[in-house]
């Protein structure tokens, strides 16, 4: 079977992207990269902001279910196997991808989230047993703190997620070695 990743842009990206950082975490892994479907701003995002700069939890909420839903069409159409299917989101995209965890369950194999900055609590947890997924904070990030990044961690760990939380010496942008480490855990977590 073969390995699919999610990529999912931060503010500003688009489908391309992040397709340089899915080729770094997996030489030989399919690529489904969609684009957000909100402008703020001019940028690109995968859900919208408040007028005071938060994110609107109810916008994540309704765009989390449009792009499960759209990647259950696509893996039909396209025959990749759901079991198969990790995300990789950056930002923006981290914060939508932790979302997919926590509202549709069995969606996704496992995770890496780069920098989220969006804490989705549902009221109730689901079960998320065993799901491995990899949170890299930066220290000095002056956007996604690397508070929130720890706070999603438990969120995900009281769900039975498999949680490795790494902080790297690092603001906003990724470092070479994170992305290796990335890819040396996702290869650890993907083999058949």
């Amino acid at each position: 079977m073969l390995l699919t990743l999610l990529l999912l842009h931060g503010t500003g990206g688009d489908e391309n992207y992040m397709i340089p950082l899915g080729r770094a975490l997996s030489g030989e892994a399919a690529l489904l990269s969609p684009r957000g479907t909100v402008v703020d701003a001019g940028k690109v995002r995968f859900f919208r902001r408040l007028a005071d700069g938060a994110s609107d939890l109810e916008d994540l909420k309704e765009r989390t279910h449009q792009l499960a839903d759209f990647i259950e069409r696509v893996a039909v159409t396209h025959g990749f196997e759901p079991a198969r299917l990790f995300a990789v989101g950056l930002s923006n995209g981290a914060d939508i991808a932790a979302s997919l965890l926590l509202s549709r369950p069995g969606l996704l194999r496992g995770a890496i989230l780069f920098r989220p900055m969006v804490v989705p609590r549902p009221q109730v947890l689901p079960d998320l047993s065993s799901l491995p997924v990899l949170i890299s904070a930066g220290i000095t990030d002056p956007t996604s703190k690397k508070e929130r990044a720890h706070q999603l961690a438990r969120v995900l760990d009281e769900a039975g997620a498999e949680v490795c939380f790494r902080c790297w010496r690092a603001g906003h942008d990724l470092k070479l070695a994170e992305i290796k480490q990335a890819r040396e855990w996702l290869s650890g977590r993907t083999r058949v």
